[in-house]
Parts: C-alpha cells; sequence; structure tokens
C-alpha cells in the first residue's frame, strides 16, 4: 500500500513538473512573438537555412553554367525576359537568383563552423583562466591581449599566402580570431560562479577540478556563450564576404556572396543587380542573426528582461 502511494506521489510530482515546463514553454513562445525583432529575425534565418539545405530544390537555373548571350541580363521586373532571370544574370550569363541561393550554403557553414570553432577555444580557455586563475590566467590573457593587437586582415593574407585559400584554411582563420570575446565572458562568469556555495560544497566532498569545472560551472556559462554564438555567426558572415571579395576566401568557381559582389563591382554603374542582390542577401542574414542575438540575451539574462 506504501508503494502504491509513493508511485502515485512520484506521478504527481512529475506531472506537476510538466506542467510547469509546458507553462514556461508558453511563456517563452509568447514572449518571443510580442517581440517584432525576434520573429523577423527568425524568419530571415528560416530563410537562409532553407536556401542552404535545399538549394537544389529551390534554384530554378544552373548556378554554374552560363551563356554569353544572356550576359548582364536584366532582371525579370527590369525589363529582363519574364521568367527567366528573376534577379538577372551576371557578366558570364549566370542566373544570380540560383547563385544566392546556392551561396548560401558556403555564408551559412563557415560562418557556423568557424562561431563553433572559436566557442570550443574560447569557452576552454575562460574556463580555465577564471577556475584556476594565477600564472594560468594571465598567459590565457596575454595570448588574447596579442591577438587582438594582431591585424585580423594581415593575419589571412600571412595564413592564405603560406598554406594558399580554402574552406578549410577561411574558417580556421575566422575561427582562431574570434575566441577572444568567449574567452572574457566565459572567465567572468566562472570568477563569479567558483566562490558559490554549491560549486565550494562538490570541492570540499572531493571533486575533482574536471568535474568540478564539466558538472557544476560550465551548465551555468552557456546562456551568455549561445549569444555569442549568434553574434558571432552574424559576423563571421560579414568577414567571410570580405575575405572572398579580395580573393583570400572561398574558390572563385564556388557560388559564395562575397564572390559574387567582387564580380559585380565593375559593373555597378551599367548592371547594377550583379552587385546589388547578393549585397541584399549578405545584409539580410546578417540582420537576422543580430536581431535573433539580441532576442536571446534579453531572453536568458533575467536584468535585461521587460
Amino acid at each position: 500500500m506504501k508503494t502504491e502511494a509513493q508511485l502515485s506521489l512520484n506521478n504527481f510530482d512529475q506531472a506537476a513538473e510538466n506542467k510547469r515546463e509546458i507553462k514556461e514553454w508558453h511563456r517563452i513562445a509568447r514572449r518571443f512573438f510580442r517581440n517584432p525583432g525576434a520573429v523577423i529575425g527568425a524568419i530571415l534565418v528560416l530563410i537562409t537555412v532553407l536556401c542552404a539545405v535545399a538549394s537544389p530544390m529551390l534554384a530554378p537555373l544552373d548556378p554554374i553554367k552560363g551563356g554569353l548571350s544572356e550576359r548582364l541580363a536584366h532582371p525579370t521586373f527590369s525589363g529582363g525576359a519574364a521568367g527567366h532571370h528573376w534577379l538577372g544574370a551576371d557578366a558570364v550569363g549566370r542566373d544570380l537568383l540560383s547563385r544566392i541561393i546556392y551561396g548560401a550554403r558556403i555564408s551559412l557553414f563557415v560562418g557556423i563552423a568557424s562561431a563553433a570553432v572559436s566557442a570550443v577555444i574560447g569557452v576552454l580557455f575562460g574556463l580555465l583562466s577564471g577556475y584556476f586563475g594565477g600564472w594560468v590566467d594571465d598567459l590565457l590573457m596575454r595570448i588574447g591581449d596579442i591577438k587582438l593587437a594582431f591585424p585580423f586582415i594581415l593575419l589571412a593574407i600571412l595564413v592564405m599566402a603560406t598554406f594558399g585559400t580554402g574552406l578549410g584554411k577561411l574558417i580556421f582563420i575566422l575561427g582562431i580570431t574570434g575566441w577572444v570575446g568567449f574567452a572574457r565572458v566565459v572567465r567572468g562568469q566562472v570568477l563569479t560562479i567558483k566562490e558559490l556555495e554549491y560549486v565550494q560544497a562538490a570541492r570540499s566532498v572531493g571533486g575533482t577540478h574536471l568535474r568540478i569545472l564539466w558538472k557544476h560551472i560550465l551548465p551555468n556559462v552557456m546562456s551568455p556563450v549561445i549569444v555569442l554564438v549568434t553574434l558571432n555567426i552574424a559576423n563571421n558572415i560579414l568577414l567571410e564576404a570580405g575575405l572572398t571579395f579580395l580573393g583570400l576566401g572561398v574558390d572563385p568557381t564556388i557560388p559564395s556572396w562575397g564572390g559574387m559582389l567582387a564580380d559585380g563591382r565593375l559593373y555597378v554603374s551599367s548592371a547594377w543587380w550583379v552587385a546589388t542582390f547578393p549585397g541584399v542577401a549578405i545584409m539580410l542574414t546578417v540582420l537576422g542573426f543580430n536581431l535573433l542575438g539580441d532576442w536571446l540575451r534579453d531572453e536568458l539574462d533575467p536584468n535585461l528582461r521587460v
């Protein structure tokens, strides 16, 4: 009888906990949909993700194949052939809409991959620096200071000149140049968290440094890290486009927004659409991630929640 009562009580507690979680998710959803910036940002990000994932199905034409007979063809709404090149064609007759859709793959992949590299390095350095302090803190923070003092474009030129251009090198450059912000934020959080009672209790019962960092500190510093990742993705998309524009990024044969901007700079006065539409794609994608990151910052920080 006692066992049945205990099971009933446990089931009741579990049901109450599930109900609280559902209510909390409903509150988050309400706050999300009441924030126009968050909704717009999510829509823009979802469109970019959809283009990247389903580009073979969404692109109306082959993004690589062109034809000189269609060189610099006007967009449909600006005097071009109806239903052929909706956003016009570039200098070798390739469809701009198809290239923009395929270019989302490169921008999104580079942005996410490089942000992940930065987050892993920055979180690791921030945890070690804040937890151990002393010479470990001084060493890691001075490495960060040296990195901040080193010009980004000079590092990119140095790496590309030494190892050649390529997607992997581009991700490596963006990854190793974006970790300092993560490290400083995580370090500041760890300096506060390591003095809290539950961490001291874990240490007093013989918890190892690795267990304390992994089980007790890391989960409590992830909120600002998530926000930084979204903002870092937006920044890396801009940097990738800039480096590709300068010839230091993605292979020119691969459709990318930065490469399209570089191709269109020679035709700004005669064929404005070649550079304008890739620029708009970059702007809207970066805007979407920034708006989403702002909402996540407000949502995950109770002090900023209205």
